[in-house]
């Protein structure tokens, strides 16, 4: 009922305007009936413009006769045998639908255009949620749910061969069978069938097609659909190779893990235990009559304990901080405090090394945990004095930057590489031209940077070949 009354209404309005064109020129503004056919003409291809061709049409008639009674000779008689009225009602005729056509085919183009302009503005934003996925499963599970919002879809499925399942953009969205999904990816063909309003595509990669998609509801143009299967074939052939580039640099990574820790083994734990057994067999056997001898042999029992147990106490350290089992007791100390206990820890491997400490008068506090920042400075200067040649010194410097103290220890030893430096921190790994000269497992830095960065700090290093090393971390000032 409204749309009747809305066009007759618009009749009304172009019946109107045919007279408001009569009274003007019949009362108002005396001009010759050319002008009057003119303004016809123009009234005509305005209202096939705006309103269309049953319009125009209709306008074109009621001209015709306005045109006749009112300014053609004898005036005020409707008279169409003169070839004048004819050529009238016909130029009316033709330029009506001659405009409404053109002016419908102008809208109808326009209308495409928006329409595809749209189509490619959701397919811009379908293709950057895509990219927001990385794993298959999330991809596919987030995909017809991503479509629906950004096409207005009814419901949206999704058909993947290997798997044979169907992600669907809601649980009750399940107005396309799996039956067409299948064959639609079989065939590679898209079908559309407008009495459902569904459709659905394959989709390609290249000439092989992984599954299909199934669209209800607002179905976009074939263009749009098809590029969809595209985009969604790309993206979902992107998350594989993801995955299974993840997964190959995880085996490598953990074949790499494997070889430094069977290494480790074989340099650092069967060292000691082999002098531990040679000594226990000697001193067993009474082969060693020189009490000096075997007060040797005894030291070098408890020497080469003492590194196996540090050596497990390391790998025992690095483990709790890979699974974040350590509980750090954060308190205000003086670094000072942690500085002079490392120091003492390790005087036996500092006793060919002269070791100087800068702290600055007024050195503020810092937010730690003691007993793990000794163990950081520890193993600092365990690596600068295997690392530096005996005699050379050993400096222990802080300094304050903005909220965070900077902790540095450095050595005057061989320098570190470019491309080890890179790398030395990760466990289990030790410079290239260094692991079988000084003894030790690679953990020693990774430990150092596991704790400084659960104090909220950063460790970094600089160095130059044959000059030294220069190891810092930062502390929040307490």
């Amino acid at each position: 009922m409204n749309r009747r009354v809305l066009q007759l209404f618009e009749y009304l309005l172009v019946t109107a305007l045919v007279g408001c064109i009569v009274l003007v020129y019949s009362r108002l503004i005396p001009v010759n009936p050319t002008t009057v056919a003119l303004t016809f003409l123009l009234g005509i291809l305005f209202v096939a413009n705006r309103l269309g061709l049953r319009y125009a049409v209709y306008m074109s008639i009621i001209a015709a006769l306005a045109f006749n009674f009112f300014f053609l000779p004898p005036v005020g008689k409707l008279t169409i045998v003169d070839t004048q009225n004819w050529v009238a009602l016909f130029a009316f005729l033709v330029a009506g639908v001659l405009a409404s056509h053109l002016s419908e085919r102008a809208r109808r183009e326009a209308k495409t255009a928006d329409r595809r302009r749209r189509e490619v503005e959701q397919l811009y934003d379908f293709s950057q949620q895509l990219l927001t996925a990385d794993r298959t499963s999330d991809l596919l599970n987030r995909a017809p749910g991503y479509i629906s919002s950004s096409f207005h879809n009814d419901a949206v499925c999704i058909y993947i061969h290997g798997s044979g399942r169907i992600y669907r953009s809601a649980p009750d969205a399940d107005g396309i069978s799996r039956e067409e999904l299948k064959e639609t990816a079989e065939r590679k063909e898209t079908r559309c069938d407008p009495s459902r309003n569904i459709c659905t595509a394959p989709l390609l990669l290249g000439l092989r097609s992984i599954g299909a998609i199934g669209i209800a509801g607002n179905i976009p143009s074939r263009e749009t659909i098809d590029a969809l299967g595209s985009l969604l074939a790309l993206a979902v052939e992107r998350s594989h190779t993801a995955e299974r580039l993840a997964r190959t640099e995880a085996a490598q990574e953990s074949e790499r893990l494997r070889t430094a820790i069977l290494d480790s083994v074989t340099h650092e734990l069967r060292t000691p235990l082999t002098a531990i057994t040679a000594s226990i067999t000697s001193l067993r056997a009474r082969m060693i009559q020189n009490a000096e001898l075997r007060e040797e042999m005894l030291a070098v029992i408890e020497e080469e304990s003492a590194r196996l147990n540090r050596l497990i106490s390391q790998a025992v350290e690095m483990a709790q901080l890979d699974a974040q089992h350590v509980k750090l007791q954060l308190e205000s100390r003086q670094l000072k405090e942690a500085v002079d206990q490392a120091v003492a820890e390790c005087r036996g491997l500092l006793e060919a090394h002269r070791v100087e400490i800068n702290l600055p008068q007024g050195l503020p506090p810092v937010r730690m945990d003691i007993t793990w920042i000794r163990k950081v400075l520890r193993h600092l200067l365990e690596n600068a004095a295997k690392y530096s040649e005996p005699g050379t010194p050993i400096f222990i410097s802080a300094e304050v930057r903005d909220s965070l103290v900077t902790t540095s220890v450095a050595d005057r030893g061989v320098g570190i590489d470019d491309l080890d430096k890179a790398l030395i921190f990760d466990k289990f790994y030790r410079g290239q031209g260094q692991r079988f000269r000084v003894q030790g497992t690679g953990m020693g830095l990774a430990i150092v940077k596991a704790i400084i960065e659960a104090h909220g700090g950063q460790v970094e290093v600089t160095s130059q070949r044959g000059l030294g090393s220069v190891f810092s971390f930062t502390l929040p000032r307490g």
